[in-house]
């Protein structure tokens, strides 16, 4: 297994995966139960995301997931991750706010005339 980031101060870890079926970026959450919001994840210290990465990789098949891996993150309400890539991934597309995983409007099927 690769060497796991090291948070620093303020920072926490979070696991993050691709949904199989769908493509959807995923979130570890309780009952180790994957999430697409980042607010359900679950928040890792470096000492316990070595084992928590190493359960959810050799599950990753049963729970039609692919490449799992680690995030670091700060510690807000909700996580907030570091890198510019990793909050794209936690929040949608960054081309309009209405492409956001977090802002998408609702929209309603055209009824056929």
């Amino acid at each position: 297994m690769k060497r796991l980031s090291r948070p620093g101060e303020g920072e926490i870890l979070l696991l993050t995966a691709s949904r199989l079926l769908d493509g959807r970026i995923v979130w570890l959450g309780e009952g180790d139960h994957w999430h697409e919001s980042i607010t359900g994840a679950i928040r890792f210290t470096y000492e316990d995301a070595g084992p928590a990465l190493e359960r959810a990789l050799a599950e990753a098949g049963q729970k039609e997931v692919v490449s799992v891996y680690e995030v670091v993150a700060r510690d807000t309400q909700p996580p907030e991750p570091v890198t510019t890539r990793e909050a794209i991934r936690a929040h949608g597309p960054s081309v309009h706010p209405d492409f956001s995983y977090d802002h998408a409007p609702v929209r309603e099927k055209e009824s056929a005339l």
